[in-house]
């Protein structure tokens, strides 16, 4: 989003002086996928929205400074998780690879974002119907083929509410990543499978790099426009 449709959203939000909850998550999503730059244009032209009609004096003076500190707080509350730096490798066979994952998708509060090759592993599986049910926003993207093989928990899930979309053509959607709130990215060879625990030699990178997750985040989004089809 460049800098005019940034100043258009904030524009947007004070029409009626306060920033509603979907706003507030809107801003949340928005800001990974920002360059610095751009976040410190989000809030010098919220300073600078804000500043006419706290002048002004009135009712909508006072709601124009509540609108600012909302905006304000959304951006420091970004910049502080992003203050800590995450990155780190898990490697199997074993169960540090799993144990990885599903403190993650246990971890999620707003958004979890997955796009794998396949997942049969019910621990997962089970975990990733549980954020569901309060109230994470799931979006898995998988396999077609894969989805049909013995052992596949994909109709699984979908039964239970999963918003699943399918790669639909002849070659395979072979990603194994996931984002966590859209702040968090997992990335590896490891599929979502017992066979990935116990047996192959896998790995996964867990980070925050904001760029990375960024990249991550808008080739989930492209897939899940081309597989709603």
């Amino acid at each position: 989003m460049r800098q005019p449709e940034l100043e258009s959203w904030l524009v947007g939000t004070l029409d009626d002086f306060k920033l509603c909850q979907s706003e507030s998550l809107e801003l949340r999503e928005l800001l990974p996928k920002l360059a610095q730059d751009d976040i410190a244009f989000v809030r010098n032209k919220a300073f600078v929205l804000a500043r006419e009609p706290a002048r002004a004096g009135g009712d909508n003076a006072v709601a124009s400074l509540l609108w600012l500190e909302k905006i304000s707080k959304v951006i420091d509350n970004f910049r502080q998780t992003q203050s800590v730096t995450i990155t780190e490798a898990h490697f199997s066979p074993g169960e540090d690879c799993r144990r990885q994952l599903l403190d993650l998708v246990v971890a999620a509060r707003e958004t979890l974002d997955i796009s794998v090759f396949t997942i049969s592993d019910d621990r997962l599986s089970d975990a990733i119907v549980a954020a569901h049910k309060r109230g994470i926003q799931v979006r898995l993207i998988t396999d077609n083929d894969k989805a049909h093989d013995q052992g596949s928990d994909i109709f699984k899930l979908i039964d239970r509410g999963i918003n699943v979309r399918m790669d639909n053509t002849e070659n395979h959607m072979h990603h194994k990543f996931a984002i966590v709130d859209k702040r968090i990215l997992v990335n590896g060879s490891f599929n979502w499978t017992r066979s990935a625990t116990d047996y192959n030699q896998e790995n996964i990178l867990v980070t925050n790099e904001p760029k990375l997750v960024a990249a991550y985040l808008g080739e989930f989004d492209s897939l899940w426009d081309e597989f709603d089809r």
